[in-house]
């Protein structure tokens, strides 16, 4: 994509909003664990927008993940909860996506709907362009 920082940015929130959604349409037909991977990859996108609003960077999501907790949540500009949200959302995707016979079930996978929605904002409000 080429045009400015800005709108990579805006992109990127847009982004996260989208498979958000993706998210909800995937709760919807009961599809757990593909709910649970556009959990993540929603608030991935988020704080990939951030991390470039601030001029970080990296290649690897562990790396996204490291400076996220370094920048933001050690900081406290991300509330401790918003951090294990993503925190959480991180490992699960994991496992949701490499392990073998694993199953999120919807009472697993419904509250972090919201949590991922209230991550999303806090981010939005972070990456004002």
């Amino acid at each position: 994509m080429s045009g400015s920082r800005d709108d990579l940015i805006v992109y990127r929130i847009k982004r996260a909003r989208e498979t958000l959604r993706d998210a909800q349409v995937l709760a919807g037909v009961s599809s757990w664990n593909s709910c649970v991977n556009r959990l993540y990859y929603s608030c991935f996108y988020a704080v990939s927008a951030l991390l470039l609003q601030r001029g970080l960077q990296s290649t690897k999501h562990s790396g996204i993940r490291s400076l996220f907790n370094l920048h933001f949540v050690k900081s406290g500009l991300i509330s401790k909860r918003h951090g294990e949200t993503y925190n959480d959302l991180f490992e699960y995707r994991q496992e949701s996506d490499y392990a073998d016979l694993v199953s999120f079930q919807e009472d697993q996978v419904r509250p972090w709907l919201a949590k991922a929605e209230a991550f999303i904002a806090r981010i939005e409000e972070l990456c004002v362009v």
